[in-house]
């Protein structure tokens, strides 16, 4: 897993399918979880952390609004 910047955050694009979102997601929490692991955290590990659970959020937030828009097309 490449890390960038903690303040860098990748552009979650709408086209990506739920699918492919929740991968992405169960990514994250694996590494988060391989991180809550160890008694201690280095600096740079400590700054993964704090991105790796911004980047679930995102990432959640990007899953719920797909499915908003699947639920109003399926309305119609």
């Amino acid at each position: 897993m490449q890390i960038t910047k903690y303040t860098e955050f990748p552009d979650v694009v709408s086209h990506l399918s739920l699918q492919q979102l929740a991968q992405e997601h169960s990514l994250y929490d694996r590494r988060l979880d391989t991180l809550r692991s160890k008694l201690f955290l280095t600096e740079p590990e400590k700054l993964e952390e704090v991105r790796l659970k911004k980047l679930k959020l995102s990432i959640k937030d990007e899953m719920e609004k797909l499915r908003r828009m699947e639920e109003s097309q399926t309305e119609h």
